[in-house]
Order: C-alpha cells, then sequence, then structure tokens
C-alpha cells in the first residue's frame, strides 16, 4: 500500500537536521495525512521517509513574557482547537483548525505539515496570514524567520531550502491584541471537504465605528493563500456601513486569480470572495467589540 524504500525517526531537531544533511533525498513526514496520501496514489513512489513526530520540542503552544505566542509545528489541530492560549487570544484560528477534516484528521494532522504542504486549500493558512505569522526555518548553516507571505511560492511549493526543517510559528502581540477575527470556509459538504474557498478576517476599530485595520486572508482563490492589499488599504480610516463593507468584499476580489475548476468556476469563487468578505469582516467588526454596527 505505502511503497517506501527508507525509513528514519529522529527524536530531536539536530538528529533531524544531520539526516537531512545524510540523505538529501529524504521526505519529512509528521502526522503524515498529507504525505500518505500522496504515496497511496503513487505521486512518491519509493519515497524515503524521515519521521519527525518524536520531536517533543516541536510541539505545544505557548505565550511568550512578552505576550508572541509560540506554536510548535508539529501541534495538532485537536491541540490547537482546545489550547487556551488559542482560545483566549486568537480565538479565529481554532476556528479555522476546527474546519479541517474530521475528528480523526485533527488527532493526527499537524499545522507545520498544513502549512508545509503548501496546498491553497489549507484551512490554516488564511488566517496565519491575516495574523501576519512568522515561520522560523533551521538548518545545519543557522537559523532564518520568513513571513508567511513569503512563504507560498507557487502551487505545492513553498520557501523551504534543502536542509531545512519548520521548527515554530510565531504572532506577535501587535498583530492580535485588539482584533476581532472570523474564519469562513465554504465546500460543497458540510464536514470533511476540501475548501471551495476559505475566508478570514481580522479587524480592529477605534472610535467605535472606523476601521482602524482590516487584514483579509483567501484560501483557493488563486495558486496560493493570499493576502488583499487594495481591499485593507481602502478600508483603513473608513466608517463601518453597508457601503463601505460591500466595498471592501468587491476590492478582495482584485487580489484572486480564482480559476475554473470541477469544484467551482471562476465566476463563482469571485462571488464567493466578494460575499463571504463581507460576511466575515462583518462577524470580526463584532469581535472587535463592534456589536450592532455592521
Amino acid at each position: 500500500m505505502y511503497n517506501f524504500e527508507e525509513y528514519f525517526e529522529a527524536a530531536t531537531v539536530a538528529e533531524a537536521l544531520d539526516l537531512l544533511v545524510d540523505h538529501p533525498d529524504l521526505t519529512v513526514i509528521a502526522g503524515g495525512t498529507d504525505v500518505l496520501i500522496k504515496m497511496h496514489h503513487g505521486q512518491l513512489a519509493k519515497a524515503s521517509l524521515l519521521s519527525i513526530r518524536g520531536i517533543q520540542s516541536l510541539q505545544g503552544i505557548q505565550q511568550l513574557e512578552d505576550g508572541t505566542i509560540l506554536i510548535g509545528p508539529l501541534t495538532t489541530f485537536t491541540q490547537v482547537i482546545n489550547d487556551p492560549v488559542i482560545q483566549g487570544q486568537i480565538p479565529v484560528l481554532a476556528e479555522a483548525a476546527a474546519s479541517m477534516g474530521g475528528p480523526q484528521i485533527r488527532n493526527v494532522a499537524t499545522i507545520g505539515g498544513n502549512i508545509c504542504n503548501g496546498a491553497t486549500s489549507a484551512d490554516s493558512a488564511p488566517t496565519l496570514l491575516a495574523l501576519n505569522a512568522r515561520l522560523k526555518l533551521q538548518s545545519r548553516q543557522g537559523e532564518r524567520v520568513v513571513p508567511i507571505q513569503e512563504f507560498y511560492l507557487g502551487p505545492g511549493k513553498v520557501d523551504l531550502k534543502p536542509g531545512e526543517l519548520l521548527t515554530a510559528i510565531t504572532i506577535v502581540p501587535a498583530d492580535y491584541q485588539g482584533y476581532g477575527g472570523r474564519y469562513i470556509k465554504f465546500s460543497m459538504r458540510k464536514a470533511m471537504d476540501i475548501a471551495t474557498l476559505g475566508v478570514a478576517v481580522l479587524c480592529r476599530l477605534r472610535e467605535g465605528n472606523i476601521l482602524a485595520d482590516v487584514r483579509i486572508g483567501l484560501g483557493v482563490a488563486g495558486p496560493t493563500p493570499r493576502r488583499c492589499p487594495e481591499a485593507e488599504a481602502y478600508a483603513r480610516g473608513k466608517a463601518v456601513t453597508p457601503e463601505t463593507m460591500k466595498t471592501i468584499g468587491r476590492l478582495a476580489v482584485k487580489s484572486t486569480r480564482a480559476r475554473t475548476s470541477w469544484r467551482a468556476s471562476k465566476e463563482y469563487r469571485e462571488h464567493l470572495v466578494a460575499e463571504l468578505t463581507r460576511r466575515a469582516l462583518r462577524a470580526a467588526i463584532s469581535r472587535a467589540g463592534g456589536e450592532g454596527i455592521a
């Protein structure tokens, strides 16, 4: 069923990095919900695997003294959903995690694998984009930090160089404190389906009804997850009105590169972007303290 040539397990990051140098053709596997499917369909025939599942330092979530939230890439989606730091500080990420697959998948699938797979349909990606998440990537040569907006290079392609591992996802206080957020996943089935579109919106208010900041992350609106800079720039400083929200939705479409597939036509996806951005923004405004004004 799964045709692989070699299998290694690493107990530490240092051990994993050494193995990646000594065996450059290794495919890293964590939860396995993406890699094993590819192997089953023959896309990774005779692969050599490196399991990093047992690396304790890459698991869990913590809030540092300065307020930065650090998410280990081996944290499962179930752990993200139930974590008190996530629930208390960035519940929109728990909302996105809860939309991913079914309970069995969420129990083993990791947030790091969801990012590194490079899929535009990754349920965590739009929210992490809207949160301005930063990714710590480590190799034997050292560590670098990449904004998640720069990590996605193309369909299924990410800025993960040979010999590198994702070791942490970080979100600084300025990017979540005072914000309300909402993630909406649209799919053809009500449960356990790949997104036809995913929309995450974060917003912060001032003076009761002025949009101080709006961030919009989209999944399946192009070959990679993406932000909506034109809509975000328009929103800043605007009063919350039905017309403002409609305009933000329309401008979000300009950031898409939607295409027609068996799941949905290009035109239908663009309609969803405009409508779901507006709906997510209304909910985000309410969660930011603007209940009753949207």
